[in-house]
């Protein structure tokens, strides 16, 4: 049996103190994730939506059992200091976990700029690649709070109902099963998904047209909301399109990030993402799909705007809420 000094054990209970006490460190697969969504930003935001690639990207990873900060510009309390990451090229900090693990959206957390909340590919069911061009989405989110009116202007819709959380842009009370509705919304939605597979400019016209008539349908908080989310949901979902689009043009990703297990080229995560939303609008199902509608009719009235040329984005943060007005005369 082996004995040891007492000036050895106290050594020994010294280190073994200090190793209990280190704050822990997140998984290099984690790392590598958010270092390649990094380099995706440098390299193509600006192509996607020129003026986003100026907005920052701070990111709250959840874990199982802790949360990690990375990109906040200050120290926020509760967090302890895990050191420099060479492979993000920045610092991190952690506390133990507050939020779920399969958490995902972008929020001011701790007051501005907003910050992304996101768990694990693994826990948000997404492959690494699929994940990556998330965290762009959510950046993308960033952009859209990082303008001086956002938060004002969402507040003079006037929707929230005194809620004063935020959950009132997932709950309100949208009349997604009035049948009138959800047949006016099939009818548009399915003549949006035949335009993206072949139109004139003068179809692409008469449909903007059709779609202010669903939009009268609808009563004025209804029309509200409903532009409110095509807005901001569903122009982020055709931002993710389109890095993946831009990104299997020519993007390389690392070398640790390619040796991923579940690593997709850009290209088939870009079919994927373009299917799904032609898919979605050729077959709405409003009343099923509540909000996540929007996601994909969003997403087709961006690449119905990309059709007649790029210069409608520089309405986005000038003109909120009213992509129907973006192909008028500037």
């Amino acid at each position: 049996m082996c004995s040891l000094s007492a000036p050895a054990i106290g050594l020994f209970l010294t280190l073994a103190s200090s190793v209990a006490s280190a704050p822990p460190e997140p998984e290099l697969s984690d790392l590598v994730r958010l270092a390649e969504a990094a380099r995706l930003a440098d390299e193509l935001r600006a192509e996607v939506w020129p003026g986003w690639e100026a907005t920052s990207m701070p990111v709250l990873l959840v874990t199982a059992e802790t949360e990690f900060l990375t990109g906040f510009p200050r120290r926020v309390e509760g967090f302890a200091a895990v050191g420099h990451s060479s492979l993000l090229g920045a610092e991190l900090a952690s506390r133990p976990r507050q939020f779920d693990p399969g958490f995902l959206a972008t929020f001011p957390a701790f007051g501005p700029p907003a910050l992304v909340v996101i768990g694990r590919a693994e826990a948000t069911g997404k492959t690494s690649t699929e994940w990556v061009l998330t965290v762009l989405h959510e950046n993308f989110h960033q952009f859209q709070m990082a303008d001086p009116g956002y938060f004002s202007e969402v507040e003079g819709l006037d929707l929230s109902g005194g809620d004063e959380t935020g959950m009132w842009m997932l709950n309100y009370p949208f009349p997604y099963s009035a049948p009138e509705i959800a047949a006016e919304f099939a009818e548009v939605s399915r003549r949006l998904a035949s335009l993206l597979e072949e139109s004139s400019a003068g179809d692409r016209r008469r449909f903007w047209r059709e779609y202010e008539g669903f939009l009268e349908q609808l009563s004025e908080a209804d029309r509200r909301y409903f532009s409110f989310q095509v807005w901001q949901e569903g122009l982020a979902r055709y931002v993710e399109l389109r890095v993946a689009e831009l990104a299997a043009d020519g993007f390389r990703s690392s070398l640790e990030f390619a040796a991923l297990p579940d690593a997709e080229s850009h290209e088939t995560v870009a079919r994927r993402l373009r299917a799904g939303i032609l898919e979605e609008l050729g077959n709405p199902d409003l009343p099923n799909r509540g909000r996540v509608s929007f996601y994909a009719f969003g997403a087709g009235l961006g690449l119905l705007l990309d059709m007649d040329g790029a210069s409608w984005k520089r309405r986005y943060l000038t003109d909120k809420f009213h992509v129907e007005r973006y192909l008028g005369e500037e």
